[in-house]
């Protein structure tokens, strides 16, 4: 089919595309754009796709329908076992060795990002599957995200046409699926419930984070995906999966998304002719170790009498004194302030190691308590997570942030049960904290548990009411109140 718009009015949307949505379509890239737009046209109710491409042009976006039309133009073709030499090295290459390396904590954790309708994590599933006989025993994650709800909801019914196995090898179909009626397939129950299909925006949501499971990730998928934002944006996403990932993890991505200008931060690696990118562990220049040593004298009114019958003596302090004490903390506290802020720069620049050897071998203040919590967590360190969360709960028991911490990181170690318990301990000590609530909610959408999660996302959209949309949510590490909404409501929707 020929081109029907002009190429003015491509030139105009291309712009708009560029500048509201990241996302890039050059010239040469126009006969897509133009499809896509067509079919993006039919979902918002036009016929007439100038005049659709004029009202998106013309009309501010909400961020909802912004997205169904990023996900529409970034619509790609997807199926089972796609770019089979990609899951020979999954199989023979990544996962043996991945395998061997956790026989003692059993956990493994991968992302498929821009998971479309579910065939490339269900594939990755199989994968696993084949190769962990005793797979009741294992911790095993597979996130799959995309930006469109409709999407989501279509994957996670795991019932698949013909289309969807084309160049599959034909045990994959025999093996893993029942067919339901004529051309219709469904994935196997133990496939589909290995799987966790969420919605995440790539270009503007908060991770690696534990809120949404994108911490400590093995390997990322994410192909055909990054070709289609502008180049900024490219190297942020990738900037972020780096930090994402575990060290020595794995991000595979497209052939035509490889250039190494775009993945700096990685080590390239050629596996059977197949190139993919991994993160190498940071080499830490050695510290001193930090010790808490107080030279000061300490003031006279907690000293011990020197005499046993000698009369205690409030001392009297002169007005420059006080001065020159309040002076002190002033500036003591603008240190710690000082401190806290250059450790919170380590952790959101993803130096997760350096930040731990800052900070663990002493005092720390709660608040680096916390950065220290969250960033043993995004490396995977789970057991050093949670020990640190009991230590800072034993000595502050009413602190909710690092009982929330403590349920994340249940929720991680597969503790579900025991997570749930701490987060009702979560509402109790704070009942307008509202990632308790998402954390809570999800547990118990999990469990299919629809009268509860109900409850926990009714509450969460009347405590966020009282936000302005701009307001980042406490704890959320930069997720506002109004993309929260959006969140719980896509949720919703699937």
């Amino acid at each position: 089919m020929g081109q029907i718009l002009s190429n003015t009015l491509l030139l105009q949307l291309s712009e708009f595309i560029a500048s509201n949505l990241a996302l890039h379509f050059p010239e040469n890239h126009w006969d897509v754009l133009e499809r896509n737009i067509t079919l993006a046209a039919k979902e918002f109710g036009f016929q007439d796709v100038q005049k659709f491409i004029k009202h998106i042009i013309a009309s501010p976006l909400t961020r909802n329908h912004s997205e169904l039309l990023a996900s529409h133009l970034t619509i790609n073709e997807t199926y089972f076992w796609r770019e089979a030499n990609s899951f020979k090295v999954l199989e023979q290459k990544i996962l043996p060795k991945l395998i061997q390396l956790r026989q003692k904590e059993k956990r493994i954790k991968i992302w498929s990002a821009g998971c479309s309708t579910g065939e490339e994590p269900y594939s990755i599933a199989i994968a696993i599957n084949k190769l962990i006989p005793d797979l009741d025993k294992w911790d095993i994650t597979i996130l799959a995200t995309d930006i469109n709800p409709k999407i989501l909801s279509k994957a996670k019914t795991g019932i698949y046409n013909q289309w969807s196995f084309r160049n599959t090898p034909q045990w994959l179909k025999k093996g893993y699926f029942i067919q339901k009626k004529i051309g219709k397939f469904e994935i196997i129950q133990k496939i589909k419930n290995m799987v966790t299909f969420k919605y995440l925006n790539l270009a503007e949501d908060v991770f690696p984070s534990p809120l949404n499971y994108t911490n400590a990730i093995d390997i990322i998928y994410c192909r055909n995906v990054l070709m289609y934002f502008t180049q900024e944006r490219f190297r942020q996403i990738a900037q972020k999966f780096h930090q994402s990932l575990i060290d020595n993890g794995y991000l595979i991505v497209s052939s035509s998304e490889l250039s190494y200008q775009n993945f700096t931060n990685f080590i390239p690696i050629n596996f059977s002719d197949m190139l993919l990118y991994q993160k190498a562990p940071k080499k830490i220049k050695k510290q001193t170790n930090y010790s808490v040593t107080d030279n000061s004298q300490k003031p006279i009114i907690n000293q011990m009498p020197s005499k046993p019958n000698s009369v205690f003596k409030i001392p009297k302090y002169r007005p420059i004194e006080i001065k020159n004490a309040i002076h002190n903390e002033k500036k003591r506290m603008q240190q710690i302030d000082l401190s806290y802020e250059k450790n919170l720069k380590l952790y959101m620049q993803g130096n997760y190691d350096a930040l731990i050897n800052k900070l663990q071998n002493r005092k720390q203040t709660p608040e680096e308590q916390i950065l220290l919590i969250r960033a043993y967590a995004n490396l995977g360190k789970l057991n050093e997570a949670l020990k640190l969360c009991k230590k800072s709960i034993s000595s502050n028991k009413l602190n909710y942030k690092t009982h929330y911490l403590y349920a994340t990181i249940l929720q991680e170690n597969n503790m579900e049960n025991e997570a749930e318990a701490i987060l009702k301990k979560v509402i109790n000590l704070n009942p307008n904290f509202v990632l308790s609530y998402y954390s809570l909610g999800m547990i118990f959408l999990r469990n299919n548990n629809v009268t509860d999660t109900t409850k926990c996302f009714e509450k969460i959209l009347s405590i966020i009411h009282t936000y302005s949309q701009d307001e980042i949510l406490p704890e959320s590490e930069g997720l506002t109140a109004g993309r929260f909404r959006e969140i719980i409501n896509a949720t919703i929707k699937r």
